[in-house]
C-alpha cells in the first residue's frame, strides 16, 4: 500500500537484500556534522478527525508577510483546471502526438510571461526564483568574456545564498555585492558604476527585497554601457501589472518568482521560477521551450522546440540539469493570467499598492514611518524590535519578516507586505497594536 510505513520484518528484508546492517549505512557518505542527530520535534500520528479538529481550532492570523512568497486571490477556475487528471498526472511531454494539451498550456504560459516582462522568449519554467537567478548566472558565464558575477545587496537574501552555492565550484572568486543607499533603500549608483565592467554579469532586483522600486533608467544606462551581461530579478510578479516591463530597459534576461500568479503559499512551496531572455541567448538558456509548428499534414502542432537539458542531450553539452521543472505551477499561472486578463491583473496590482499606502498612512499617524524613503510597490520596511514582534504574533498578528539576521546594518526592523487579501480592518488591527 502506498504511503504506509514499513514494518520491522519488511525493513529487515530490505536491509538484507541490499547488503547492509542498518539504515544509517545508506547515509554514511554524509558527514556527521551535517546530519540531524535528534528525532524531529513533531508529534505522533493523528487520525483524520483529530487533525480536522486541531486545524479548526487553530487561531486565525492577520499576516503581512511576503518577501518572495505572497498571498493573493486565486480564481476558482485555477483549481478546477489544474486539478484535472490530464494535467495533474502528466509528465514530461516526450511524445508530442499525445501531449498537445500539455504542450499548448506550456506555450501559452511562455507567451504570457514573455509579454509581461517585455522579453522575446520564455522557457517552460524554473524550480523557483532563487534557482532561476543561479541558472541565469551560469547562463551568463557560458557567454564570451564573462568572468565575474555582481548582484545588488538588496536582492532577496536567500536568492543570493543559492547563487553562492551554485557558483561555489565554478572557479568564481566570490560574488560582488553592490551596497544600497541607507536612506532611500535603492542601489548605490556610484558603487554600481564602480563594480561593473565588460567581464561582469550584473543582477538587480526591482522592486528590491525592501520593496523599493529601483531607478531602472539610470541602472540601465550604466549596465548597458559597462556590464557584459545584465539581468532584472523580480520576486513579486504582480508588480508586472503596473510597473514598466523590465524588458523596456534592455536587459539580457528577466527572471524571478511567479508564485503570485495562481499558486498558493503552500507553506513555502512548490514555487514557480521564470526566466525570459532575448532570442540571441536562447541556446544558452536553461530548461526547455515549447514551440508552435506544423505536423506532416500541415496542421498546427505544438512541440518541444528547444531542450538543451541533460535528459535530452549529452550531459557535457547541456545548459542545465533541470528536470521536469514546475509544469503544474506554470499551468496554474497560465490559467490565472487568462482568467484575470490585463485589466484584472492591473486592478489586483493597484489594490496591493493602495493597501500598502493605506497601512503606511495609518502607521505614520502613530509615529511609525518606513526606514527607507524610496518609492515602493506593496512592501516596505518599518522599525520593530523583537519583543514587539513576538508580542504581536502571540496575539495572532504577523507584522512581517524580521531583517536583522540578513541585514544587521538596518537594525531591528521587519519587511511588511500588503496584498489585495489584506483588508482595511486588518491594516487597522496592525496599526492599533503596533
Amino acid at each position: 500500500m502506498s504511503y504506509v510505513s514499513h514494518n520491522g520484518a519488511e525493513l529487515r528484508k530490505i536491509l538484507e537484500t541490499i547488503g547492509i546492517a542498518s539504515p544509517d549505512e545508506v547515509f554514511a557518505s554524509i558527514p556527521e556534522a551535517l546530519r540531524y542527530g535528534s528525532p524531529l520535534a513533531v508529534g505522533g500520528p493523528e487520525d483524520e478527525e483529530s487533525l480536522r479538529r486541531d486545524l479548526a481550532f487553530h487561531p486565525s492570523r492577520v499576516t503581512f508577510t511576503g518577501g518572495g512568497i505572497h498571498r493573493h486571490y486565486i480564481p476558482a477556475v485555477v483549481d478546477a483546471i489544474a486539478s484535472r487528471q490530464e494535467f495533474s498526472t502528466a509528465y514530461t511531454p516526450y511524445q508530442p502526438e499525445i501531449s498537445q494539451g500539455t504542450l499548448q498550456a506550456v506555450f501559452e504560459y511562455q507567451s504570457m510571461m514573455a509579454g509581461l516582462t517585455g522579453m522575446e522568449i520564455s522557457n517552460a519554467s524554473m524550480y523557483d526564483g532563487a534557482t532561476a537567478l543561479a541558472e541565469a548566472a551560469l547562463m551568463a558565464l557560458r557567454g564570451k568574456g564573462i568572468e565575474r558575477i555582481a548582484v545588488t545587496r538588496s536582492t532577496q537574501p536567500t536568492y543570493r545564498s543559492v547563487l553562492a552555492t551554485y557558483l561555489a565550484h565554478t572557479g568564481q572568486d566570490g560574488i560582488r555585492e553592490i551596497p544600497f543607499d541607507p536612506k532611500t533603500g535603492r542601489v548605490d549608483l556610484r558603487a554600481l558604476e564602480e563594480s561593473v565592467s565588460p567581464d561582469t554579469a550584473l543582477f538587480v532586483q526591482s522592486p528590491n527585497y525592501f520593496g523599493v522600486i529601483e531607478p531602472m533608467e539610470q541602472i540601465a544606462e550604466i549596465a548597458s554601457h559597462k556590464a557584459g551581461f545584465w539581468g532584472v530579478v523580480i520576486t513579486e510578479a504582480l508588480s508586472l501589472g503596473v510597473l514598466t516591463p523590465p524588458g523596456a530597459f534592455g536587459p539580457d534576461v528577466v527572471l524571478g518568482e511567479a508564485q503570485s500568479f495562481g499558486n498558493p503559499v503552500n507553506a513555502g512551496g512548490p514555487l514557480l521560477g521564470f526566466l525570459c531572455t532575448r532570442k540571441e541567448h536562447a541556446r544558452r538558456m536553461p530548461g526547455r521551450v515549447a514551440g508552435l509548428s506544423k505536423d506532416s499534414e500541415g496542421r498546427q502542432a505544438f512541440c518541444l522546440t528547444l531542450s538543451t537539458r541533460e535528459q535530452h542531450i549529452r550531459r557535457e553539452k547541456a545548459t542545465s540539469n533541470i528536470c521536469t521543472n514546475q509544469g503544474l505551477c506554470a499551468l496554474r499561472a497560465a490559467v490565472y493570467l487568462s482568467a484575470m486578463g490585463p485589466r484584472g491583473l492591473r486592478e489586483a496590482a493597484l489594490q496591493c499598492a493602495a493597501g500598502a499606502r493605506y497601512l503606511m498612512g495609518l502607521l505614520g499617524d502613530r509615529g511609525i514611518r518606513p526606514i527607507f524613503s524610496g518609492p515602493v510597490f506593496n512592501e516596505f520596511v518599518i522599525p520593530m524590535d523583537e519583543g514587539k514582534r513576538a508580542g504581536l504574533e502571540k496575539n495572532g498578528i504577523v507584522p512581517g519578516i524580521p531583517l536583522a539576521g540578513w541585514y544587521p546594518e538596518i537594525g531591528r526592523a521587519v519587511l511588511t507586505t500588503v496584498t489585495e487579501m489584506n483588508t482595511q480592518e486588518e491594516c487597522r488591527c496592525l496599526a492599533d497594536n503596533v
